[in-house]
């Protein structure tokens, strides 16, 4: 009988170090806490977490701001450089969080993805997705729009339970 209370305590024990950790485990990139990319960027469309893309994309999306995916994005020198050394200090390639790695992960070698939703990762969790949720849905009209369906984006929370389609609800994988 002592052997076996002995042994359900150092099985709990074992326990709580991993509970704790699920229950705390963080965002799954970090959040944007850059007040001047927030500024620059998020005036045109959500401020991207860094943990998204590879420090190698950054580089290139920020040194291409003149053809900013149609549009002239151009900054201040001094403000591009403040705000590629804050995306490429914390790309997904120098992120811990657990969604940064996969990503990355993802990545085949040589690969500069200049949108989130081109890489393999990303593209697989959207995979199952009507088009009418996105493309057709003129609350979200595409993958570029996180916020528009992870409730918790801005937070660099991108879990599947807190996915909010608008004018669908909730998504069920």
């Amino acid at each position: 009988m002592r052997v076996l209370r002995m042994f359900v305590l150092a099985a709990a024990a074992a326990a709580v170090p991993a509970a704790v950790a699920d229950s705390d485990r963080g965002p799954d990139v970090s959040p944007v806490t850059n007040t001047l990319y927030r500024q620059e960027c998020a005036s045109c469309h959500m401020a991207y977490p860094p943990g998204l893309l590879p420090a190698r994309s950054w580089e290139k999306l920020m040194a291409s701001l003149a053809d900013h995916f149609g549009d002239n994005a151009e900054l201040a020198p001094e403000d591009r450089k403040a705000i590629t050394v804050f995306l490429t200090g914390h790309a997904a390639d120098r992120a811990r969080e657990k969604r940064a790695r996969k990503i990355v992960a993802s990545l085949r070698p040589g690969d500069i993805p200049l949108r989130i939703s081109e890489t393999r990762y990303i593209a697989s969790k959207h995979r199952e997705l009507p088009a009418r949720l996105v493309a057709g849905n003129p609350e979200v009209r595409s993958l570029a729009q996180c916020n528009a369906c992870h409730t918790r984006a801005e937070r660099g929370s991108y879990s599947e339970s807190e996915i909010d389609i608008p004018g669908y609800g909730r998504w069920e994988d």
